[in-house]
């Protein structure tokens, strides 16, 4: 009997691990269907706004937990391409969006919340879709860490330099938001996978999910607190972030192309430098700027998800040739 129900255990485990996985994987899904909901059915979600730090947090903690040591050893291991993709990060998107918004003559918030989505750090999905897209994870994975702990930084600095001339750029404010939101977090889900190593090998299929749904719910709240503001998502508007998204990408491409770099690294610099961690952009623009700020970078983020995807599924078909380690 004992034996039985072990056996129902390690299948029901199985099934669940099976069924988050997929979960993660077509996480695309999932933000589109509930940004629908939430634009019909605006009134729960908006519930949730105060929660948008600690929905931010749990993201970040859950990104933490599937760090381990030999992450950060393979950033110490190659610090010429990690610092080739980190420069390009914190280039090519923040000027370009700065270009965007003169280019396309923005409203001030507008204008700040594209700017400040520009300077986010790579987002944790470009993780998932490297994988699928059979880029260089493990290179994903040191670009996102890297990008992410200098963002407390470089994310404020930018906006700062960037967008002061549009509206006051509360600094040192947004510096301590992203160390709350980011860093405090992430390092405690690391320390939690480092001291709890076997425990949480075992249920480690959760904290990616447990990020993915707190994307979602950022996403989620943002539409249905911008309901009213959606209208004026021009084309304009609109025009500005695609933009901004597949020159990203193109530009990730040509930097690894120009540095000569194996075509999975290549694909992982595309999706790493077009897919921005909007989310944080998104919390920022509403903690700091207003509602119309965060326009852009919601509106980023389901752009990003669904070229990154598209790109993912069509190279996954052709395989480039493996990266020398």
């Amino acid at each position: 009997m004992g034996l039985a129900l072990h056996e129902c255990g390690l299948i029901l485990c199985h099934m669940l691990k099976k069924i988050l996985t997929l979960y993660t994987k077509y996480f695309v899904i999932w933000v589109i269907s509930f940004g629908f909901v939430a634009y019909f059915f605006p009134k729960p979600f908006r519930a949730l706004g105060s929660g948008m730090d600690w929905f931010f947090a749990l993201t970040m903690f859950g990104i933490g937990a599937v760090l381990q040591i030999e992450d950060f050893k393979r950033i110490a291991a190659k610090p010429i391409i990690v610092l080739i993709g980190s420069c390009a990060q914190f280039t090519f998107m923040p000027f370009g969006a700065f270009a965007l918004t003169k280019l396309f003559n923005l409203p001030p918030e507008v204008a700040v919340g594209l700017i400040l989505t520009g300077s986010a750090p790579g987002a944790m999905a470009s993780n998932v879709m490297s994988y699928i897209a059979k880029a260089d994870t493990a290179y994903s994975v040191s670009l996102t860490t890297v990008s992410t702990l200098l963002c407390p930084i470089l994310t404020p600095g930018l906006t700062f330099v960037l967008a002061r001339s549009r509206l006051e750029i509360p600094f040192w404010q947004m510096v301590l938001s992203v160390i709350k939101m980011v860093i405090v977090p992430l390092f405690i889900g690391f320390g939690v996978r480092h001291y709890f190593k076997e425990k949480i090998e075992k249920v480690l299929v959760i904290f990616p999910a447990i990020s993915v749904t707190f994307i979602i719910f950022i996403c989620s709240v943002v539409i249905a607190m911008n309901k009213s503001h959606l209208g004026q998502v021009t084309w304009l508007i609109l025009a500005a972030v695609v933009i901004l998204n597949i020159y990203g990408m193109l530009a990730g491409y040509g930097v690894g192309t120009a540095f000569r770099m194996q075509t999975a690294r290549r694909r992982t610099l595309a999706i790493e430098i077009g897919m921005q961690n909007a989310g944080l952009g998104t919390v920022l623009a509403l903690k700091h700027f207003g509602e119309k700020a965060a326009l852009p970078a919601a509106a980023f983020v389901f752009i990003c998800i669904i070229t990154a995807s598209v790109m993912a599924e069509i190279w996954q078909r052709q395989p480039g040739e493996s990266v020398a380690e």
